[in-house]
């Protein structure tokens, strides 16, 4: 499901935990770093559930409108659409996600009040009312209306975000990167999808793999080796960077670069455009704004140096460009 830029910045977010003096326990700083993306895929199952709570509140207020002393000719004979939306209910009998949503004691009982708000802001949507008002049923029209009440709600719905700062740090960290996966669950959501189908893993795979894990060893290992080689990353690092004061380069441009190292010279199946191209991306988010010419700079020097003393060395995959 995490495609290997979300990777990247996970690794350096706690590569920039470790160096900012955080922690010298390897193994235990490895670990922090599979629950931290362990956690994503927590908050993934939970906001999958917040949806179908949702639905299931939406079914709840039908029932008890046709049971008021006057019901309306409306609460009688209620439009069915939103309850009736193929996604979340097959999701619902899903016996993969019943199994996740239970391991992670997902439960909405307490959050009644939060959940009818959510609902009367969904009412009010103008593409709620296109959607409900809409003569067409499909699938295609069910995920749709389900993106855009990610995206154009839920990724904005302060008290969904207040509730999970309560529960744990690490969904508040992983909130709107979670948005972003469910977007693309929901996207990819197609008719071969039913109870029995496996929902995605955090770790995505990739046909062709040697190991079903090869997401994970790509993590730890870029972590990993970014703290075992620092004395040697640090003094390629020197050379390279004379025209700057080295004590004044942002600690952030730092590690991006002797990540980029790991992945020229450790990770064979990474092209070295690749890596080359995102970590100029990552520069321009985790950084200055001079950050990109620099580290742009850098490797591209150290990609001929490289290259030119035989320490690239790729295969595979890593071969083209």
């Amino acid at each position: 499901m995490l495609y290997r830029r979300h990777l990247r910045i996970k690794a350096f977010q706690a590569l920039y935990a470790w160096y900012s003096g955080n922690s010298n326990d390897l193994a235990k700083a490895e670990k922090q770093l599979l629950l931290s993306v362990n956690k994503l895929y927590e908050l993934f199952i939970y906001q999958l559930s917040f949806l179908i709570e949702v639905k299931d509140f939406a079914l709840m207020r039908m029932e008890e409108n046709k049971k008021k002393f006057y019901p309306t000719e409306e609460d009688l004979n209620p439009n069915l659409k939103f309850v009736e939306n193929r996604v979340l209910n097959i999701l619902e009998k899903n016996i993969d996600y019943r199994k996740k949503a239970g391991l992670y004691k997902v439960n909405w009982g307490e959050q009644q009040e939060m959940i009818r708000k959510f609902y009367k802001q969904l009412q009010g949507a103008k593409f709620y009312k296109e959607y409900m008002e809409s003569g067409s049923r499909s699938l295609e029209e069910d995920k749709r209306f389900l993106i855009k009440s990610v995206d154009r709600l839920m990724s904005d719905f302060e008290l969904l975000r207040f509730f999970y700062e309560e529960k744990s740090v690490y969904y508040t960290d992983g909130y709107d990167l979670v948005t972003v996966l469910l977007i693309k669950f929901l996207d990819s959501f197609s008719h071969d999808f039913n109870e029995n189908s496996k929902l995605p893993g955090i770790f995505k795979t990739t046909a062709g793999d040697d190991n079903k894990d090869s997401d994970e060893k790509f993590l730890i290992k870029l972590f990993r080796e970014t703290i075992t080689t620092d004395e040697e990353t640090t003094g390629i690092l020197k050379r390279k960077t004379h025209n700057w004061d080295y004590e004044r380069i942002p600690l952030s441009d730092l590690i991006l670069l002797k990540m980029a190292i790991v992945e020229f010279t450790e990770m064979e199946t990474i092209p070295v455009k690749v890596t080359l191209n995102e970590y100029i991306e990552l520069s321009k988010f985790f950084s200055t704004p001079k950050s990109k010419i620099f580290v742009n700079g850098v490797l591209d020097r150290l990609i001929y140096e490289f290259r030119e003393s035989g320490k690239i060395k790729k295969s595979g995959r890593g071969l083209i460009g």
